[in-house]
């Protein structure tokens, strides 16, 4: 069954997003990122600004097949499209299709945005409905 993880309270979903692709390369998995195209667009442009040194491969569902086999990291608005199923971001508003054929689907939750945080709960209640056990993440930063 999918483990799934909710990250809530980001400060900037797409931030976290790009941290959590650098991250999930060093532990050698191959991520999915799903969302709206022009969500997608915008997280493949931070993703190329990147430091040198924290450059994330990745590419678009509809690359070269060459590309796409090879890349870490793919940007779908159809996460069925991906090559490959280790771990699902999903940047959207809806429960992602073809999540269950994913090992890790990771839900990244705004901080501010009201409407994101119903979205949210409303995906939460879906997959405890579905007899999925959530993991949550909260990011917000505890003072020392």
């Amino acid at each position: 069954m999918t483990e799934i993880s909710f990250h809530f309270n980001a400060p900037d979903k797409l931030v976290h997003a790009c941290r959590y692709a650098r991250k999930l390369l060093q532990g050698d998995l191959r991520l999915a990122i799903t969302g709206p195209a022009e969500v997608l667009d915008r997280i493949d442009t931070m993703l190329w600004n990147m430091a040198a040194h924290d450059f994330v491969a990745h590419c678009r569902a509809d690359g070269d097949p060459q590309v796409l086999e090879a890349s870490p990291i793919v940007l779908t608005t159809d996460p069925d499209q991906s090559p490959h199923h280790d771990v699902l971001l999903n940047l959207g508003d809806e429960v992602p299709q073809g999540f269950g054929s994913y090992g890790r689907l990771v839900e990244v939750v705004s901080a501010s945005d009201e409407s994101d945080r119903q979205q949210a709960r409303a995906r939460w209640r879906h997959y405890a409905q579905q007899g999925y056990a959530m993991v949550r993440h909260d990011l917000v930063q505890k003072a020392p």
